[in-house]
C-alpha cells in the first residue's frame, strides 16, 4: 500500500496509548531493528481481536520490546493470563521496564528461553497464540504448539507476506523465505483449521482451530 493510504488508516485507527508511544521511542532509540516492532495499527488489531473472543489464556511467541504482549494484555479479561516467549535474554530487562508501567502488566508471564524448548512445559490450554518469533521455526511452532490450542481458538502469525518476497523468486539460501512459504502452504492445506491471510502490515495469517480437533 502506498504511504498516502497507510498514513490514512493510522489516522483513522484508535490512538495508542501513551505508554505504547513511549515504548515505540525508547525501542527505536536503544533497540536492533526497531522494525520488529509491532505498531499502532497492528498493536489496536491485536488488542481488538482479544476484546472480540475475550481470551482467558494466551500464549505468544517472540516478545521483543513487549509492545505486542501489552496490546494482547490490554485487550483481555482482567484476571486473564499471557505467556510470552523470548529467546533473547538481553530484552528482558527492557521488557519488564515497561510491563510493569502498565495497568495490564499483571496479565503478562515472560519466560525467556529457545520457544520449542518451554512450549512442552506449559500445561494450559490457550484461547489465542500470537506467534512472532524465528521465522524459520514458524512450522515447528504450529506443530508445537497445536494440541494446546482449545477447539474453536485461534492463532495468529505474523509476517506472512514477508516483505512481498513469498511472490518473488527466491534463492535456495534464503532459509527465511522458504520457511514462510512452507508454513503458509502447510496450513492453508490443514484441513484441522480454517484460514485467512490479511495484507495488514508484513502479513497476518488468523488461524482457527476447528471445533472437531
Amino acid at each position: 500500500m502506498s504511504s498516502a493510504i497507510d498514513n490514512y488508516i493510522e489516522a483513522h485507527t484508535t490512538e495508542e496509548p501513551d505508554l505504547l508511544k513511549k515504548l515505540n521511542r525508547e525501542t527505536h532509540l536503544r533497540v536492533v531493528n526497531p522494525r520488529m516492532l509491532s505498531g499502532h495499527v497492528q498493536g489496536r488489531f491485536l488488542k481488538m481481536i482479544c476484546r472480540m473472543i475475550q481470551p482467558s489464556c494466551v500464549l505468544e511467541l517472540g516478545t521483543f520490546t513487549g509492545y505486542s504482549a501489552l496490546c494482547l494484555a490490554e485487550g483481555m479479561p482482567e484476571d486473564g493470563i499471557l505467556h510470552t516467549i523470548e529467546i533473547n535474554d538481553e530484552l528482558e530487562e527492557f521488557t519488564q521496564e515497561f510491563f510493569a508501567q502498565s495497568p495490564h502488566g499483571k496479565k503478562i508471564k515472560q519466560h525467556i528461553g529457545n520457544a520449542l524448548e518451554i512450549i512442552p512445559t506449559l500445561i494450559e490450554s490457550f484461547d489465542l497464540v500470537f506467534m512472532d518469533a524465528d521465522k524459520r521455526e514458524y512450522l515447528s511452532y504450529y506443530h508445537a504448539i497445536f494440541d494446546n490450542v482449545r477447539p474453536g481458538g485461534y492463532i495468529i502469525a505474523d509476517n506472512t507476506l514477508w516483505d512481498g518476497k513469498v511472490v518473488e523468486n527466491t534463492t535456495a539460501n534464503d532459509k527465511q523465505t522458504l520457511a514462510v512459504m512452507a508454513f503458509n502452504d502447510f496450513i492453508v492445506k490443514d484441513e484441522r483449521v480454517e484460514i485467512v491471510l490479511l495484507p495488514l502490515r508484513d502479513g497476518l495469517s488468523i488461524i482457527r482451530k476447528n471445533e472437531l480437533y
